[in-house]
């Protein structure tokens, strides 16, 4: 890996960062509505009132004097104080992130296992009622709206069946429990909400890696390892998964954001305490410190995960570095 390969990334990442800085202030404020009238919450007080509300929040400033104390605040690590729940933002979302954390890493490792291993199998057997299986469920999983997904799993799972929790991380007569009984509980309220974000992305996964894997079994360096008398099995492993593997881990990265989006409607659908529910209730009382703190955070997961998968993809593929 060469020093001016990364140099350069790096050099993306920052001007990235400097982009989302901008945006991830002018953005809420162009949205309509007013977040005072959210806070006031009463159509008769008096002007007095409203501005002394405004004065509170520093939303009577000028905007560029709201942008500079919004960038001098963040470059000591403060997203400054929510509207809605007056109390620091850090704080807030510090609560919120280990939840959504756990529902998006749960529903990616799912999801990469499982639509990796699909997308072998259906390329492998292309052509076969397998592939077409595989093919069938992945198109309509990634057509499927993820709340519609999940309304189904809660019809199917807790309505039919009753054997899953519907919504909540815990249920309120375990909510101070500990040790395995809580973890038990937990996971049992996780299964419908991590099952509903991992099935929508299953089957983009699978679609990708099948068609990069056939893309990649039509090479001529594969009809030569066959040419040689390799089994198939050994040019599956060593030759050709390798390289089809090389599309999905830029995928995995660029989905995350859309994970985390995503995980907004999923959240709402099944109450999770995490940060796409807390992004829901701050868009409707126009929170502009928690909506910047949320979506900074996103932005710098997504970024992130670029950064680490543009350095994976320099490794798997040299040539990519020239």
């Amino acid at each position: 890996m060469s020093r001016k390969y990364l140099i350069k990334k790096f050099a993306y990442v920052l001007i990235t960062l400097f982009g989302v800085l901008v945006i991830n202030f002018f953005l809420f404020r162009v949205m309509p509505g007013d977040p005072v009238s959210m806070l006031v919450r009463n159509p008769n007080a008096n002007v007095e009132t409203v501005e002394k509300v405004r004065m509170q929040y520093g939303l009577d400033q000028s905007m560029f004097d709201q942008f500079f104390k919004y960038i001098a605040n963040l470059a000591k690590g403060d997203f400054g104080t929510s509207f809605h729940y007056n109390r620091s933002v850090n704080a807030v979302i510090g609560e919120r992130v280990f939840a959504t954390v756990l529902l998006v890493g749960t529903a990616e490792i799912v999801a990469i296992f499982v639509g990796v291993l699909l997308g072998i199998i259906a390329a492998h057997k292309r052509g076969s009622r397998v592939d077409v299986f595989a093919l069938s469920f992945s198109l309509v999983t990634y057509a499927m709206p993820s709340f519609w997904l999940g309304i189904i799993l809660i019809a199917l799972f807790s309505g039919l069946f009753g054997i899953l929790p519907t919504s909540g991380m815990t249920s309120p007569a375990l909510y101070f429990a500990t040790g395995i009984q809580k973890a038990a509980d937990v996971a049992a309220h996780l299964v419908l909400p991590a099952l509903t974000l991992a099935l929508v992305l299953i089957g983009e996964y699978m679609l990708v890696m099948r068609s990069a894997l056939i893309e990649v079994l039509t090479e001529d360096y594969i009809t030569t390892a066959r040419a040689k008398g390799f089994d198939e099995k050994t040019i599956l492993k060593n030759h050709a998964l390798p390289n089809a593997m090389i599309p999905m881990v830029t995928l995995v990265a660029m989905s995350l954001g859309f994970v985390i989006t995503g995980a907004l409607q999923v959240e709402t659908v099944f109450s999770w305490p995490g940060l796409g529910r807390l992004m829901y209730d701050a868009l409707q009382s126009r929170d502009y410190p928690l909506l910047q703190g949320i979506f900074y955070i996103s932005s710098i997961s997504v970024i992130g995960a670029n950064f680490i998968s543009d350095i994976l993809y320099g490794y798997l593929d040299p040539r990519v570095k020239e």
